[in-house]
């Protein structure tokens, strides 16, 4: 028998529902992923077949208020109608993951129904994104999304199942993205339910989950499909360890779970990895530190948390592997993180969604009291406290790391803040209402009455201000960025004063390219600056003009001074050979821009760290004698000149 860890009396009281097995678990969960995918793809094949609406219409917007606002009654409303509450299990599960898949889809589907694009459109980060799942949608391995012949060093397990996506539908991978982003988004809503009836009962796992849904759109986490998964399952997940590190006689197969959660970070968000890792090393801590305070003697509280920790890290450690193998012996270890340096504004402050400034700020400043005040009565409220300590740690450390020219991109666990204490602030509600009915059990229909509503009417706003606010901005990149043709979702024709609108000229470029380079987007390496066009096809590049986002083992630097070499040439002929001397595979296509001068030029980024801009770029300039040979065929395509070096 494992006496390294006794519960405090305490901790016993909190309710909470029985835990099944591994076999059951494992069958649910593939139950709600294979559910939740048909629920988000029937729907969005029906939301596809809507009328063809012009994007500067509020329609969308009020299918959207109807059917979201139909579903939240559904979800909440059903938690207190006794026939609801008395059917069958299965029927009750499959109510609750579909009606979260359902509420997932549409809020998505229905605004972006006048465009192909998802969140962002081809803006920002959507760039490394949409070139990601292009390359994986070209290709069953793993390789990096710029660089022929590198590994992946960004994970690629998503955008590799959304390759394989793509290719079940005949998509592109830009077409696949707004398609799987969606459903991915339903798919992790489904499994949350599943996960926090591991924790509570079914009723408040519902509640929880629909929370963690709503907090997804407002902040909003789903800007990110690929990221939201391992943020949305973290504390249900971290609730299940506490308990295996914390309880005698606890199952150890939810340290399984555990493993596996980590093993998805590695294999989808490497920082998340990272982060999940440290607060299970915690947890372990303060559980053996309790045990030992509770009598056990510390050789065998070591012993036992050891043993546990290392079912977590192989289980892991084997994940990690599958995605990041190729890199790691690959010569990776050694690379130069330059991902990691960046600094911006949100970054540096520490982050208070608490702030009573709105409905959000008054949950989650609820939620916080309420994991203070129950923390020695409620797993949940100590797990929720580690979680939100351990988010604040790391920033810390961030703000250390700047001392070592680096930082651990503290700003991306703003959101998981905002959902553990928003979750956190949905339990203080259901202990607040148990109180209640305790307290005045003659006005039980009344007061659950009151409760009900109110949380419908805040779902709703939430659901509501997400569309008109943090999601507008997302949503209007996707409404009006430019398509593989040069037209915006409005079918937008090129239109001469907007020469500096570079979406515009993406058709025409892709085209001379098709006609001009080898005819197959695989087989070609382009150098451009020129960035809507290269989502759209599978390229190679040259030289990423993202510094944060090229491979450590692209030496980024190198090619940049080879691209300062070729410039520098006198005439063709010296031109073509170093382009094919250098130690790179040379580009077979080269898209430069026209400058002011008469010649051309290609903008090379650096890296600025720490300065708030995160990339400058400087002007290396080609003089057009350098093309003037049989061995280039030039096309001048607006203000681009395109080459195919033959």
């Amino acid at each position: 028998m494992d006496d390294t860890a006794v519960p405090p009396a305490a901790e016993t009281r909190e309710p909470r529902a029985p835990l099944p097995g591994p076999g059951r678990t494992a069958v649910e969960l593939l139950v709600a992923v294979v559910g939740a995918l048909v629920v988000s793809l029937a729907i969005q094949f029906v939301v596809g077949r809507a009328p063809n609406l012009v994007p500067d219409t509020y329609v969308p917007n009020a299918a959207l208020t109807l059917l979201g606002t139909a579903l939240v009654v559904g979800l909440l409303g059903g938690l207190v109608v006794r026939r609801v509450r008395t059917a069958p299990g299965w029927v009750r599960f499959a109510g609750a993951t579909g009606g979260l898949a359902a509420l997932s889809t549409l809020t998505l589907a229905l605004p972006l129904l006048s465009t192909r694009f998802y969140l962002g459109g081809t803006t920002g980060d959507n760039e490394f994104r949409l070139r990601y799942l292009e390359r994986m949608a070209s290709g069953a391995g793993l390789t990096d999304f710029n660089y022929e012949g590198l590994p992946p060093f960004y994970p690629a397990g998503w955008f590799w199942l959304g390759g394989r996506f793509a290719n079940l539908f005949g998509l592109q991978g830009w077409e696949a993205y707004k398609p799987f982003s969606i459903a991915t988004i339903a798919v992790v809503s489904a499994v949350t339910f599943v996960l926090w009836r591991l924790v509570v009962r079914g009723r408040t796992a519902v509640v929880a989950s629909l929370a963690t849904l709503l907090m997804g759109l407002h902040v909003p986490g789903v800007g990110e499909p690929y990221a939201w998964p391992t943020t949305a399952w973290l504390l249900p997940v971290l609730v299940l360890t506490w308990t295996c590190l914390r309880e005698r006689d606890s199952a150890r197969w939810p340290l399984v779970l555990a493993g596996v959660h980590l093993g998805v970070c590695a294999m989808t968000y490497t920082l998340h990895l990272a982060f999940g890792a440290m607060v299970v090393v915690v947890m372990a801590v303060l559980a053996g530190v309790l045990a030992v305070r509770g009598g056990v003697p510390r050789g065998e509280v070591v012993r036992g948390l050891v043993g546990r920790v290392a079912i977590v890290a192989a289980v892991s450690a084997v994940l990690m592997l599958v995605v990041w193998a190729p890199y790691l012996f690959g010569g990776g270890l050694g690379a130069k993180n330059v991902a990691a340096q960046y600094l911006p504004e949100n970054s540096v402050y520490f982050p208070t969604p608490f702030s009573p400034s709105g409905p959000i700020g008054l949950l989650c400043l609820t939620g916080l009291v309420w994991a203070v005040v129950r923390v020695r009565a409620s797993r949940i409220a100590v797990v929720a406290l580690i979680t939100v300590g351990s988010v604040y740690l790391w920033y810390v450390l961030s703000m250390l790391a700047l001392a070592f020219d680096t930082t651990l991109l503290a700003f991306r666990f703003n959101v998981t803040v905002n959902v553990t204490l928003a979750v956190t602030g949905t339990f203080a509600a259901v202990d607040t209402l148990s109180w209640a009915l305790r307290r005045w059990h003659v006005w039980r229909r009344q007061i659950t009455a009151v409760v009900v509503v109110v949380a419908i009417g805040l779902s709703v706003g939430v659901l509501q201000d997400s569309m008109r606010g943090p999601m507008s901005g997302g949503i209007e990149h996707a409404l009006t960025d430019y398509y593989d043709n040069g037209r915006t979702p409005e079918s937008r024709d090129h239109d001469p004063e907007e020469e500096e609108d570079e979406g515009i000229w993406s058709g025409r470029l892709l085209a001379a390219i098709d006609e001009l380079g080898t005819g197959v987007p695989e087989q070609e390496t382009v150098l451009s600056e020129q960035h809507h066009m290269l989502v759209f096809r599978p390229f190679w590049l040259f030289h990423d003009h993202r510094p944060h986002y090229t491979n450590p083992l692209s030496r980024h630097a190198e090619r940049a001074a080879q691209i300062d070499e070729w410039a520098e040439s006198s005439n063709p002929e010296q031109l073509y050979r170093r382009m094919h001397s250098g130690p790179f595979e040379a580009p077979t296509v080269v898209v430069l821009k026209k400058g002011e001068e008469g010649n051309y030029f290609y903008t090379v980024k650096y890296d600025t760290f720490p300065r708030k801009v995160a990339a400058l770029g400087r002007k290396v300039t080609f003089e057009p004698s350098l093309f003037d040979s049989p061995r280039f065929d030039t096309r001048e395509v607006g203000p681009y000149l395109v080459v195919a070096v033959r």
